[in-house]
């Protein structure tokens, strides 16, 4: 159920490539979306801040080699992990977690995305503590600052 629920983020990361994905034939869409993680999601929208250039052929392309890496360090993971020692000893449990961080902060436009974030820790700062599980504190506090950027997002466009 915490992995169904964790995994719901999907419906907003592909919602958000939208504009991407427009234009495409099904299959293309499908294959873009079957290849779409968080790491070449995030890298997409970072480039696209930087050129409208950026498309479908980016995400397409940065999948498969996420894909292809993953499918790769997989294999190899099962062959030699079990060799290894504990890695926590080394400080590497963070990996993960400073991987997210480092593709938040690529993605982060400004001000403008400040009261959205914050409303985002704030909820997930609010859920743990009260024993919220955390991958359900994860989506809730995701949909909180989806919620927010939306409105946002309607207030510009009234006042424009």
């Amino acid at each position: 159920m915490a992995g169904a629920a964790l995994n719901l983020r999907y419906i907003g990361i592909v919602a958000s490539l939208a504009e991407i994905l427009d234009g495409l034939p099904l299959r293309l869409k499908l294959l873009a979306i079957h290849l779409t993680g968080d790491e070449n999601w995030a890298l997409t929208m970072s480039e696209r801040t930087r050129s409208k250039d950026i498309g479908a052929p980016f995400l397409i392309g940065s999948g498969l080699v996420m894909i292809s890496v993953w499918t790769t360090s997989t294999a190899l993971g099962a062959m030699v992990g079990a060799a290894l020692p504990d890695l926590e000893k080394f400080g590497l449990g963070f990996a993960f977690t400073a991987a997210f961080i480092a593709m938040a902060r690529g993605l982060w436009r400004g001000r403008s995305n400040a009261l959205p974030w914050t409303v985002a820790f704030g909820a997930a700062a609010v859920l743990v503590p009260l024993g919220v599980p955390k991958a359900y504190a994860i989506v809730a506090s995701a949909f909180c600052g989806l919620v927010i950027s939306v409105l946002l997002r309607q207030t510009e466009h009234a006042a424009q």
